[in-house]
């Protein structure tokens, strides 16, 4: 496993864990790797300090690993209480947050997917919604 510090296009700066170097370059090239912060797949390496003279003990590698299964399974709760709460409305996301903020359609809790370009012309009307990065569901 390897540990690299990512950045988004917001500037946003992360840890993320892969097999290797090239899983790390598969997925960032198909766009699996998305922002905690924003949801942003635009996604590129950070400068990180090597840890050469401490190294990382057995023990704390193994409590990055719980981090990160711990920060996965909260994902995976909120998943399912949107999934339970929330109307799905897919690839028509944008459309639909669009008439239900200017009250052509009825206030309800949706959720689905949209665009970069559309989030941002959400954003540009001061449409509320947030982005989720949902883990995938081959991945526990």
């Amino acid at each position: 496993m390897i540990s690299f510090n990512l950045r988004c296009a917001k500037d946003h700066v992360f840890e993320a864990w892969f097999k290797d170097g090239k899983s790390y370059d598969r997925q960032a090239k198909q766009g699996r790797v998305s922002c905690p912060a924003c949801g942003d797949n635009k996604i590129e390496k950070a400068p990180m300090a090597p840890n050469i003279a401490a190294g990382v003990s057995r023990k704390e590698r193994g409590g990055q690993a719980g981090r990160a299964a711990e920060f996965r399974e909260t994902l995976n709760k909120l998943r399912a209480e949107v999934e339970k709460n929330c109307d799905y409305v897919g690839p028509n996301f944008a459309e639909e947050a669009r008439k239900i903020h200017y009250k052509e359609s009825e206030q309800r809790g949706i959720y689905g997917e949209a665009t970069d370009q559309e989030a941002k012309s959400l954003e540009d009307e001061g449409v509320e919604f947030n982005r989720i990065p949902w883990p995938s569901r081959t991945n526990g």
